[in-house]
C-alpha cells in the first residue's frame, strides 16, 4: 500500500511539469498497464520486487487521475469572445470577501446567467471577483414595500447571501516569471475560470442593478465561512485598533490575510511562520484537550442508572470526540494542507483504535498523504505540502524506534515529576533539532534561505503560541462580547512581547542564510547528507552526511560568462522592470507598478527572481522616471537589497529620491564600462531639468547597453517629440541598437517611423499587462514594426523575457521554456 500512494504521488508530480494534458488513448492504455502491474506485484512477483511495479503502478494512476482532473476543470472555460464584456449573474458569495483599501474581493459561485439578448454567455462556475470602491448598489424590496435604492453597500456582502451582479470578466492570467508566484495554476486548484470585477449597473426596479437576492442561501459550506466570518468580526471588534489583532484572527480561523507584510516578514526570517496559521501542532492539541475532557466526563456519567463507561469504553468516546473537535477546526481553518495531513492522520489512527488494529505510523502518513492528493492533485505545487510531510516524515526516521526507553521511564509510577519533565524537554528538543536540521535541503530548495535563530525562535514560540496563545485565543472568541475583550488583550499582549523578541533576532547580523536556490542535484546530495547525520547512533561513517552539505553552502550566484551580457524583461504587468547583468555587475532599469497599498513589482515579482538566484546586491537602479508604473517598486527594493547608486530623473524632493543612495541625475553623455561592456546615456539632456514645461514621460531616461556589435536601447516612456531630438540631435549615431525596449509601452504617442529606422533593431520588447486598459501595444504600432521586419516580443504573451547576448542573440520566452499546460487557458 505505502509503494502505490508514494507511486501515486510521484505521478502526480509529474503531470505538473508536463506542457499538454495527455489525449484519451494514453487513458486506455495506462489503466491497461496499471492493472496488469498491480496484478503482477500481488499475484506472481516475490515480496522484495513488489515494490518497483507498485511504484510504476502507482505512478500512472497517479498521472492519469491528475490529469483527469485538470481536463475537467479546465474545459469550465470562460470563452475569448467574451472577455471584457458585461455579464449579468445571479449567484451566491462563496467565501469570506477580503476587504482592502481599494474594495473587496471575494469568489461568487454562478448559479444563473441572465441572457445577454438571444444569448447565454458560457460562464465558468466559479469566479474571482473584485469590487472596487465604495459603490452603492440596490437594495431588493421587501415584506412588500417599495425598493430602497442605494441602501446597501458594497461592503455589506456576507458569505452565503444570494446576489444579482453584473461583472466584466477575463480568462485566468498572471505574471509567468522564473521561480515566482503561480497565479494561473492557483487559480486553477480553487476551481476559478475567470476573473473580473462588478461593473455599475444601471436600474431602479428591484430586478434590475447589483442587489441583494436573499440574505443567506443554507450549505454546509456557506455555513462553515459565515462561522468563520463571525469569528473573525468579533475577534477583530473585541481588538479593535490592536496591532497583533490579524494574528489572533489567524490563529483562531486560519484568516492570515490581515497579517502586514512587516510582521510575515519577521516571522518568515525567524522561521516561526508556520505557527501564525492553524497548524497540525494546534489541531492535534487541541484534539487532544477535547478527547481528555470528553473522557474524564464519560467516566463520570451515568444514565437510567448505568454507569456509561459500562456501555462504552471512555477511550472510544474520547478519539470520537477528539476527532470530531479536529474536524470542525481544519473546516474553520479554510483545510489547507498541513490541516487535512493532520487530520487524517488522526482519523486513520481513531479507525485503527476504534478497530482493534495495528497501523504502522508510516502507513498512516501515506494514506494522509494519498487522500490530500485525491482530493487535490495541485498541492504538490505548493511549498506548505512539502514542508507538513517533510517534517512528519522526518519525526518518524528519527524518532520511531529510538524513543521506547524514554516512554517506559515517563510511564513508570517510581519516576519523579522532575525527571518526567526533564525527559519531555529532551524529547521535544530531539524533534525540534529532528525538524531544524532535517528540513534545511527542502528549506534551501524552496526559498532560497534559511533562519538561523530559528532553533532559538521555535523554543519559545512553540510552547507559547501552542500552550498559551492559542487556546486562550480560541476560548475569547466564544466568550460573550464584554467578556471577550478582557480575554483576548491576554493572548494579543503575549503577542507582542514575542513579535518584540522576534524583532531583537531578526536584527542579528547572521539571522538569515540566503544563497541561490540549488540544483537538483545538490538537493539529492544534501538531503542524502543528511539522511545519514540523522541516522541512528553505531550508524558508519555518519559525519560523512556532512560533505553533502558542501554544495549546497558553496553554491555561488551565477553570472554571465565573459564576454556576454544577460538582459532579464519581467512580466511585470503594465510597468517596466529589467535586471542587465555583466559578468560582475548588475543593473536594474525601473522597478515595475503598484499594485496596490502594501504590493508592488518589486516585492512580488523582481525580489523573488533575485532571492532565488542569491542576488542581495546592484549596482546600480535607473528609475527613468516618476511614474508609478516605473517607479512603484522603488522603495520595497531600497529596503531588501543593497544597492550602491541610483540614476533617475525624479524630481528634487521627491520621496524615492531622498531614499535613493549615492543619487544622480540621468544626464545624456554619462558613460562607464563594466566588465568591456559600454553604457551610455542618451536621454534627457542636462536643458531639460531647467524647465517646468516637461512631463516625466518626456525626461524618461534613455540607456543604451553595448556589448561588441550588439546593444539594447531601453527607451521608458519617451514619446513623439523626444524621439526626433534624439533622431536628429549629435547623438544619432548612438541610436542603432539590435533590441528596443519599445517607448512607452506600445503607445500611439511613440514608435515614430523614422525612430525605428534609426534604431534599426531586430528584436522589440513590450512589457505590457494583459489585456490593460490602455491597449497596449496598439495595433496601428505593432503593425508599423512588424511592416519594418523587427520581431516584436510581449511579456504578457511570453511572460519573462530573458535575453542572452554573446556571439549570437538568444531570446527565451518563460512560457516556452518552462510550458505548463494551464498557460493560457
Amino acid at each position: 500500500m505505502r509503494s502505490l500512494i508514494i507511486g501515486f504521488a510521484l505521478g502526480i508530480g509529474l503531470l505538473q511539469t508536463q506542457a499538454q494534458l495527455p489525449g484519451i488513448e494514453w487513458y486506455v492504455l495506462g489503466l491497461l498497464l496499471a492493472a496488469l502491474l498491480g496484478y503482477t506485484a500481488w499475484r506472481f512477483w516475490k515480496p522484495m520486487l513488489r515494490v518497483p511495479l507498485l511504484l510504476t503502478c502507482g505512478a500512472w494512476l497517479g498521472f492519469l487521475w491528475a490529469a483527469a482532473f485538470a481536463h475537467y476543470y479546465l474545459d469550465q472555460e470562460l470563452p475569448k469572445a467574451w472577455e471584457g464584456r458585461d455579464i449579468t449573474v445571479i449567484g451566491t458569495v462563496a467565501d469570506l470577501p477580503d476587504r482592502t483599501a481599494l474594495g473587496v474581493r471575494f469568489r461568487f459561485d454562478v448559479e444563473q446567467v441572465v441572457m445577454q439578448g438571444l444569448v447565454v454567455p458560457q460562464v465558468p462556475p466559479r469566479l474571482a471577483l473584485a469590487w472596487y470602491g465604495n459603490r452603492r448598489v440596490q437594495a431588493p424590496a421587501e415584506d412588500g414595500e417599495e425598493a430602497a435604492p442605494a441602501r446597501q453597500m458594497a461592503g455589506d456582502l456576507r458569505p452565503g447571501a444570494r446576489w444579482r451582479l453584473t461583472v466584466r470578466l477575463k480568462r485566468p492570467h498572471g505574471h509567468a516569471n522564473p521561480d515566482g508566484f503561480d497565479y494561473e495554476v492557483w487559480l486553477l486548484q480553487d476551481d476559478v475560470r475567470a476573473t473580473g470585477y462588478v461593473v455599475d449597473a444601471a436600474g431602479s426596479g428591484p430586478g434590475t442593478g447589483n442587489h441583494r437576492l436573499d440574505a443567506f442561501v443554507w450549505t454546509p459550506s456557506h455555513v462553515i465561512e459565515l462561522a468563520r466570518g463571525w469569528l473573525r468580526d468579533r475577534i477583530m471588534t473585541a481588538l479593535s485598533g490592536q496591532p497583533y489583532a490579524p494574528v489572533v484572527a489567524a490563529l483562531v480561523m486560519g484568516d492570515q490575510r490581515g497579517i502586514s507584510q512587516a510582521d510575515w516578514g519577521v516571522f518568515q526570517r525567524t522561521g516561526i511562520g508556520h505557527l501564525m496559521a492553524i497548524s497540525g501542532l494546534h489541531i492535534t492539541m487541541l484534539a487532544g484537550l477535547a478527547g481528555a475532557l470528553a473522557s474524564w466526563l464519560w467516566r463520570r456519567s451515568r444514565v437510567a442508572g448505568r454507569r456509561l463507561p459500562l456501555i462504552m469504553p471512555a477511550q472510544k468516546v474520547a478519539v470520537i470526540a477528539g476527532i470530531g473537535t479536529a474536524l470542525l477546526y481544519v473546516l474553520l481553518a479554510g483545510f489547507e494542507v498541513p490541516a487535512q495531513r493532520t487530520f487524517y492522520m488522526l482519523l486513520v489512527l481513531g479507525v485503527a483504535f476504534w478497530s482493534g488494529r495495528f497501523v504502522r505510523i508510516s502507513l498512516v502518513l501515506c494514506l494522509a498523504l494519498g487522500a490530500v492528493l485525491l482530493l487535490d492533485p495541485w498541492s504538490v505545487l505548493w511549498p506548505g505540502f512539502w514542508l507538513s510531510f517533510g517534517a512528519v516524515a522526518l519525526l518518524l526516521y528519527g524518532t520511531v524506534g529510538r524513543m521506547r526507553p524514554h516512554h517506559a521511564m515517563q510511564a513508570a509510577a517510581s519516576v519523579r515529576w522532575w525527571q518526567k519533565l526533564w525527559l519531555s524537554i529532551k524529547t521535544g528538543a530531539r524533534a525540534q533539532y529532528l525538524v531544524t536540521l532535517g528540513l534545511v535541503p527542502l528549506t534551501m530548495l524552496l526559498f532560497g534561505q534559511y533562519s538561523l535563530v530559528s532553533p532559538i525562535a521555535n523554543a519559545v514560540a512553540i510552547p507559547l503560541v501552542g500552550l498559551v496563545i492559542t487556546p486562550l485565543s480560541l476560548f475569547g472568541s466564544v466568550l460573550p462580547a464584554f467578556a471577550a475583550e478582557w480575554v483576548l488583550l491576554v493572548p494579543h499582549a503575549l503577542l507582542a512581547w514575542l513579535a518584540g523578541f522576534l524583532q531583537w533576532l531578526d536584527q542579528w547580523p547572521f539571522a538569515v542564510w540566503r544563497a541561490p536556490l540549488p540544483s537538483w542535484w545538490m538537493f539529492l546530495l544534501a538531503a542524502g547528507g543528511t539522511a545519514l547525520v540523522l541516522a541512528p547512533r553505531g550508524w558508519p561513517a555518519r559525519w560523512l552526511g556532512w560533505f553533502g552539505w558542501l554544495p549546497l553552502l558553496l553554491n555561488p550566484a551565477t553570472a554571465p560568462a565573459d564576454g556576454n551580457l544577460r538582459v532579464t524583461a519581467f512580466d511585470i504587468g503594465q510597468g517596466m522592470g529589467l535586471l542587465v547583468e555583466t559578468p560582475g555587475h548588475r543593473l536594474l532599469y525601473d522597478t515595475g507598478p503598484a499594485y496596490g497599498t502594501h504590493s508592488d513589482g518589486a516585492s512580488r515579482v523582481i525580489l523573488p527572481y533575485l532571492r532565488a538566484r542569491g542576488i542581495d546586491r546592484l549596482d546600480r537602479v535607473v528609475i527613468s522616471h516618476s511614474d508609478i508604473d516605473h517607479s512603484g517598486g522603488a522603495l520595497s527594493l531600497f529596503g531588501a537589497v543593497e544597492v550602491d547608486s541610483v540614476y533617475s530623473s525624479l524630481p528634487a524632493g521627491h520621496p524615492i529620491q531622498r531614499a535613493s543612495p549615492h543619487h544622480q541625475r540621468c544626464e545624456a553623455g554619462q558613460s562607464w564600462n563594466w566588465d568591456g561592456i559600454g553604457f551610455t546615456m542618451l536621454h534627457p539632456t542636462a536643458q531639460s531639468y531647467e524647465s517646468d514645461k516637461w512631463k516625466p514621460n518626456a525626461r524618461s531616461c534613455v540607456l543604451k547597453v553595448q556589448i561588441g556589435r550588439q546593444a539594447i536601447l531601453l527607451a521608458g516612456d519617451i514619446e513623439a517629440l523626444q524621439e526626433e531630438h534624439l533622431v536628429e540631435g549629435p547623438n544619432a549615431d548612438q541610436l542603432r541598437a539590435t533590441v528596443l525596449l519599445a517607448p512607452h509601452h506600445g503607445s500611439n504617442t511613440s514608435s515614430t517611423e523614422p525612430f525605428l529606422r534609426a534604431v534599426h533593431p531586430e528584436l522589440a520588447l513590450f512589457q505590457v499587462g494583459y489585456r490593460n486598459r490602455f491597449g497596449h501595444p496598439r495595433p496601428e504600432i505593432d503593425a508599423r514594426y512588424r511592416a519594418l521586419g523587427i520581431r516584436t516580443l510581449r511579456t504578457d504573451q511570453s511572460g519573462a523575457i530573458t535575453l542572452n547576448f554573446g556571439d549570437q542573440l538568444v531570446a527565451e520566452e518563460y512560457r516556452q521554456e518552462h510550458a505548463r499546460y494551464w498557460y493560457g487557458r
